[in-house]
């Protein structure tokens, strides 16, 4: 909404309210009054605020208060606020790598995305950022703390943590760097059984994730899908939605509720050809928030897939993203999201299936002390080469699975149950 507008329609009410002509409702009573106290209270700090400030600026800050006093997710966002948003659902922005909200006045780690800085430096969701730079997060807006925390490429910005299950806090500094968002890995753990890694709902998500699932197929017998969905902050809603459609043939995928019943959008699956119809297991915990509550919903109400792991963050509410002519925009929550048994996640999360907490691997100390002390072919003198570099490149991918196998026991559990699956289902 154009601010010169809005002060002409709040002149224009004011000029109709002392026409002759019917009883001014309580309701209209009600907002006159409002909009003369807001009127009153700009024209004194206009006046006598100690300092100079414009009217306008006054304005876009009342605007600015009022969106982001609703709740933690909306928010006013100026043209270089506005900018920066649709760089970061396009795949690339600098910072450090991590989704954060306001929860309960604190700012919070939602999740770190994984390969990043804030990543390495070992940023967890649920960690709480006291301090951006030796600033208070007390009272800093969820908007300019992502600012403070974005920065030039290579530069540092130091963040006071308090780890979820820590008691003390510590400072990390992190340098910056530009932030392409791999949303989509694969890796296959056995034969026939493939891993598949969503940081995060991107644009091409769906589409990369496709490509992955088909390169395999053209050499393998996929025999079972684990889709890692743990520490991902979520993202587009249609990239969600067409994921669940890769794996569900038909029914409710989602469904939004604004405040108006009668405006509920449900999203269907499309009953396309080349559907995954494999035994499949969906890993989740803390940091799987949003969009991948939307994923792990639909596939525990269809059963189509086991969950494990941890409950998940509970973020069920859909934001808008508004333009304004000027530039600028207005993130809104303007719904919640409902899996496809009326399931609102909101504040609640997504309940495993089965429950696992995420064990940490060994230290690196004792990890290396085990490989010291582990020998095998390859490490003897004169060894043999296979004489094959594909076999070679094969040898590579199962060392990569048998490590990550190896530090992971959530992801050792999932592939042992999606193993298991067919026979399960053949007991029931």
């Amino acid at each position: 909404m154009r601010k010169t507008l809005w002060l002409a329609s709040f002149a224009l009410l004011l000029t109709l309210t002392v026409m002759p002509g019917p009883v001014v409702g309580a309701d209209n009573a009600a907002n006159f009054e409002a909009l003369k106290r807001f009127s009153q209270v700009l024209d004194m700090v206009e006046h006598y605020y100690v300092q100079p400030v414009s009217k306008k600026e006054l304005i876009e800050n009342s605007i600015k208060g009022m969106i982001e006093e609703l709740d933690p997710h909306s928010a006013y966002l100026n043209a270089e606020d506005f900018k920066e948003m649709q760089e970061d659902t396009s795949g690339k922005f600098s910072g450090i790598g991590i989704e954060i909200s306001m929860e309960q006045g604190r700012l919070t780690v939602v999740s770190p995305i994984e390969d990043t800085p804030a990543f390495k430096a070992g940023l967890k969701a649920g960690d709480i950022i006291l301090e951006i730079d030796g600033e208070s997060t007390r009272d800093m807006g969820l908007i300019d703390a992502v600012k403070r925390i974005r920065g030039p490429k290579g530069s540092k910005v130091k963040l006071m943590i308090l780890h979820r299950d820590g008691t003390r806090p510590i400072e990390v500094a992190i340098t910056r760097s530009t932030i392409p968002i791999v949303s989509v890995k694969s890796q296959e753990l056995e034969d026939g059984y493939l891993y598949l890694r969503l940081t995060k709902f991107h644009e091409t998500t769906t589409a990369k994730m496709r490509e992955k699932l088909e390169a395999y197929r053209k050499k393998h017998e996929l025999k079972g899908v684990v889709l890692d969905l743990r520490n991902n902050p979520g993202g587009l809603l249609g990239q969600a939605v067409s994921v669940v459609d890769t794996f569900v043939e038909k029914g409710l995928i989602v469904y939004i509720q604004g405040k108006d019943e009668a405006n509920r959008k449900d999203f269907m699956a499309s009953r396309t050809q080349g559907t995954v119809t494999v035994p499949m297991v969906t890993l989740i915990n803390a940091g799987s928030a949003s969009a991948s509550e939307i994923v792990a919903g639909a596939l525990q109400d269809h059963k189509r897939s086991l969950i494990v792991g941890e409950r998940s963050f509970g973020k069920g509410s859909v934001q808008t993203i508004i333009p304004l002519s000027d530039g600028a925009g207005i993130k809104l929550t303007t719904a919640l999201y409902y899996t496809p048994k009326g399931r609102s996640i909101q504040a609640k999360g997504i309940e495993p299936d089965v429950r696992v907490e995420f064990l940490p691997p060994a230290s690196d100390e004792d990890q290396e002390l085990r490989e010291h002390f582990t020998l095998r072919e390859k490490d003897l003198n004169r060894h043999l080469e296979n004489g094959s570099k594909d076999k070679a490149q094969d040898m590579d991918q199962d060392d990569r699975a048998e490590k990550m196998l190896e530090r992971d026991n959530q992801l050792r559990l999932g592939l042992e149950l999606v193993k298991s699956l067919p026979k399960i289902k053949e007991i029931k």
